[in-house]
């Protein structure tokens, strides 16, 4: 095992598919079937592969694992993976979504089948190779990259306003990116280097590491998305395909977190201590003014979409707190997030794909001829709240204790966001599910079909398992957590005579 490239296999495995359905017919219902049946294959082997991942990871080795590292580009940028146990958690996040994707484009894909299972398997790649990169170019590359795809998806096969929403978004994100560049070309003209276990080592000098953190989290910012630059997020979504918006609240949403904690924090520490207080204010404002928001919607989509922006609040809120239970919980709730918000989309395209609306007015009474959905709605809406036993709780738990060690009246505003997550959600959940069934283009509605099935089923196990039974999870971000926590406290203390504010 110790020979074999896992991490560059499950990388570009999804091109193995790529070039299979680029041969393969698009003319007739049989090349069709063949082009999906191929997407899925690819993305279930795929997630098969990453297993072992996994099982050969050691939790008890807190740092980079799998290596793998050959000459790239010369000048000290080089070809450079391996994972900790937080990006292999994100990279089985990742595996575990694109199957139940292509899953729920089944159906609902009717025209250039071909190109969109393409874009969503070069998409699947480009993901993974974000969380592997172990060189900051690389990283960089892979991350911008991942844009083109998505940008595709939703302009190519959105709904009525998808070239608008593609462009907010490629534009919104790319040019928050261009300030990451700037930084990445300033650590290497400084350090000589890309390799990112040597610049976690670097001490970079603290005026500099200010705005060093500037220009990437301009970046991580858009990307989680942060108020205020999160309006092209609810945008995106309404215009989106339901396996798009899965994909983007399940994983691409993640990078920016992921991009934090791998680089912001560790790299500038003195700076993530400087500019903590100004991101708890943006992360309660935007607990609780998205959520104010989301109890206006009316459409079901966009709702949900300001229902992921409250969230990513809440994760941002529980980093910056840097204590091990703010971290681990926002670490957590990401990956609790990401299963979560991404089976509410599904269940969104599921009645969309009945009615061709997503207006909440629209419905009313679904429990009376769909009862599994109900269920199914139920249970994901329960972790959307943070009810306990559920994934959701655990997380938004965390955050909010790790945040209470540092600043008792952060905590207190986060903890208002409890509440009001729970009135929208279950006034969302009141106006859709329950209620006599009255009007009469609903009453012909069936439930969930067998690939639905498959598709809502296992995030419903992994939802109650993890609500349950956090432990392998913890287990996994345990080490890594701690060596941030480790060095982000040292180096605050060796730099205490700098005039840092205290909060």
């Amino acid at each position: 095992m110790s020979d074999w490239p896992i991490l560059s296999t499950v990388t570009f495995l999804p091109l193995v598919g790529v070039v299979l359905i680029l041969f393969t017919r698009d003319d007739n219902e049989t090349g069709l079937r063949n082009i999906r049946n191929v997407a899925l294959l690819t993305t279930l082997f795929t997630f098969v592969v990453s297993l072992f991942i996994w099982v050969n990871y050691d939790p008890a080795d807190p740092n980079f694992q799998m290596i793998e590292n050959h000459a790239w580009l010369g000048t000290g940028i080089s070809y450079h993976m391996g994972v900790d146990g937080i990006s292999m958690l994100f990279v089985l996040l990742t595996t575990v979504l694109m199957p139940l994707c292509i899953l729920a484009s089944w159906a609902a894909i009717t025209h250039r089948v071909k190109a969109y299972m393409i874009a969503f398997l070069i998409l699947e790649t480009l993901i993974i190779g974000v969380f592997v990169s172990l060189d900051i170019v690389m990283f960089y590359v892979f991350f911008e990259a991942s844009l083109i795809p998505m940008y595709l998806i939703i302009g190519i096969w959105g709904h009525d306003r998808r070239v608008y929403a593609s462009f907010k978004f490629f534009l919104y994100t790319f040019a928050g990116s261009v300030f990451m560049l700037l930084s990445i070309m300033a650590m290497y003209w400084v350090t000589g280097t890309t390799s990112v276990p040597v610049l976690l080592e670097y001490d970079f000098p603290v005026n500099m590491q200010y705005w060093l953190f500037l220009g990437f989290f301009a970046s991580f910012a858009v990307k989680m998305p942060m108020w205020p630059v999160h309006t092209w997020l609810p945008d995106a979504h309404v215009e989106a395909p339901t396996a798009a918006s899965g994909v983007l609240a399940g994983v691409l949403l993640k990078l920016g977190g992921f991009g934090v904690l791998r680089y912001s924090m560790p790299m500038f520490p003195d700076a993530s201590y400087y500019f903590a207080p100004l991101i708890f204010a943006l992360s309660i404002i935007a607990i609780i003014y998205a959520s104010l928001v989301a109890l206006m919607q009316t459409d079901m989509k966009k709702l949900i979409a300001y229902s992921s922006v409250a969230h990513m609040g809440y994760v941002t809120m529980g980093m910056f707190s840097a204590t091990t239970e703010g971290i681990e919980g926002s670490i957590f709730l990401m990956l609790s997030h990401g299963i979560v918000s991404g089976a509410l989309f599904f269940c969104v395209g599921m009645v969309y794909d009945r009615m061709h609306t997503r207006e909440i007015a629209a419905y009313g009474g679904l429990v009376n001829n769909m009862p599994k959905f109900a269920v199914a709605f139920m249970i994901f809406t329960m972790a959307n709240v943070g009810l306990p036993g559920t994934s959701g709780f655990i997380g938004e738990f965390l955050t909010v204790v790790g945040v209470f060690q540092v600043n008792t009246w952060v905590a207190v505003f986060a903890a208002t966001g409890v509440i009001l997550s729970a009135a929208y959600a279950l006034w969302l959940y009141r106006r859709v599910i329950f209620g006599a069934l009255e009007k009469d283009s609903l009453k012909g509605l069936l439930d969930l079909s067998m690939r639905e099935k498959f598709v809502l089923y296992p995030l419903i196990v992994l939802t109650i398992f993890f609500g349950v039974y956090p432990e392998p999870i913890f287990a996994a971000i345990h080490g890594p957590v701690a060596q941030i926590v480790q060095h982000y406290d040292a180096v605050l203390e060796s730099t205490k005579n700098i005039a840092l504010p205290v909060y």
